[in-house]
C-alpha cells in the first residue's frame, strides 16, 4: 500500500471550495449533492474535523481505514471528526449519486446533541459495515435531510438551530433503528461471527498466547474478524446481550475456574498463566465476577 498524507479539512467553506461549489449558506452545516461532483481535486485522502453522514449509490472503491468497499446500492456511512476517508486514484466515479451531510462540532455546542451524539456507536463503524437501507427506509432518511437543507437555506434565525438539531437527532435515531434491523436481518451471518469469536478465544487460550501477549483484547478479535471493534460489540450485544469485552471476560473466568478447581497451581501462577500482570489484578477481577476470592472458590471444591 502506497504511503499517503491525508488532507485535513476543518471548515464547511473549505469543503465547498475544494469541491468547486458556491459559498455555503451556513458556516457550520452543509448538505452536498454528489451527482456530478468534480473529480479533479488531486487529493487521495481527507480527514474531516467534523461529523460526516453520507448516502451513496454507484460508488466503487472507497476506503475507510484498511477496508475497501464497493457501493453498488444505496447505503449510509458515518464518520466522526478525525477519521480518514480515502478514495481511488481514478477519482470520483462518474455514476456517483447521493449526498453528504457535514456538521461542524461547533454547530452542536450548547445543545443536547453535543454529548448525545457520542452514544451513536455507528460513528465508529467502518465503511464495510455501512447501513443498507430498504427503499422505504431510504425515503425516510432523505425526507429528513431535505427538511434540514430547506431549513438552513431559507430560515437562519433564532429558531433554525433548534429545528435543525431536532431533525439531526431524528436522523440519528432512525439510523440507529435501521442498524438494529440490519443486525436482525443478518442474523445468520452474525451467528457465524459469534462462532468465530468463540473459536478465536478458545484457540487463544489453548495455544497459551495469553502468556506472551496477555488477555485477548476486543481489538485483537476485531482484527481477526476484519471488522471494527465497535461493530463487533454492537453485533454481539444485539445477538447475546453481552459486549465483546464481556465475552472475553467470560472466557477468562471459565479458564480461571478450571485451573482453580483442577490444578495445584498457586493463585499467582494462575494469574500469570491467564495473562494478568499482577496476581492482585486477577484476584480483584475474579471476586468482582463471583463474589469469592480465588482461594475461597478453590476451598469450595475441597
Amino acid at each position: 500500500m502506497a504511503n499517503f498524507k491525508p488532507y485535513r479539512i476543518n471548515s464547511i467553506s473549505e469543503i465547498h471550495q475544494l469541491m468547486g461549489l458556491p459559498k455555503p449558506h451556513h458556516p457550520l452545516i452543509s448538505i452536498v449533492d454528489l451527482k456530478g461532483l468534480r473529480n479533479d481535486t488531486g487529493i487521495d485522502a481527507v480527514i474531516f474535523d467534523m461529523y460526516v453522514i453520507s448516502m451513496k449509490r454507484g460508488c466503487d472503491g472507497l476506503h475507510y481505514g484498511q477496508q475497501k468497499y464497493d457501493f453498488d446500492e444505496g447505503l449510509m456511512a458515518f464518520l466522526s471528526p478525525g477519521q480518514v476517508l480515502r478514495g481511488e486514484e481514478s477519482g470520483v466515479p462518474p455514476n456517483l449519486e447521493g449526498w453528504m451531510l457535514f456538521v461542524h462540532p461547533d454547530f452542536l455546542w450548547n445543545t443536547s446533541l453535543a454529548k448525545k451524539i457520542k452514544k451513536y456507536e455507528y460513528f465508529g463503524y467502518s465503511t464495510s459495515e455501512a447501513l443498507f437501507l430498504s427503499d422505504k427506509e431510504e425515503t425516510v432518511i432523505n425526507d429528513i435531510v431535505k427538511n434540514i437543507k430547506e431549513e438552513y437555506h431559507s430560515n437562519i434565525d433564532k429558531f433554525s438551530q433548534d429545528i435543525i438539531i431536532s431533525n439531526l437527532e431524528t436522523l440519528l435515531n432512525y439510523s440507529e433503528r435501521f442498524y438494529e434491523r440490519q443486525f436482525i436481518t443478518r442474523k445468520v451471518t452474525n451467528h457465524k461471527l459469534l462462532e468465530r469469536v468463540e473459536d478465536l478465544l478458545e484457540n487463544y487460550f489453548l495455544s497459551n498466547q495469553q502468556v506472551l501477549n496477555g488477555i485477548p483484547s476486543v481489538d485483537f478479535l476485531a482484527q481477526k474478524l476484519n471488522i471494527s471493534p465497535k461493530y463487533l460489540s454492537s453485533m454481539l450485544k444485539q445477538l447475546t446481550g453481552l459486549t465483546a469485552q464481556q465475552h472475553i471476560q467470560i472466557k477468562v473466568l471459565e479458564q480461571a475456574k478450571e485451573k482453580l478447581s483442577t490444578s495445584g497451581l498457586t493463585v499467582g501462577e494462575i494469574a500469570f498463566d491467564l495473562g494478568f500482570e499482577h496476581s492482585q489484578s486477577f484476584s480483584k477481577f475474579f471476586k468482582s465476577k463471583t463474589n469469592l476470592s480465588p482461594l475461597e472458590f478453590r476451598r469450595s471444591f475441597n
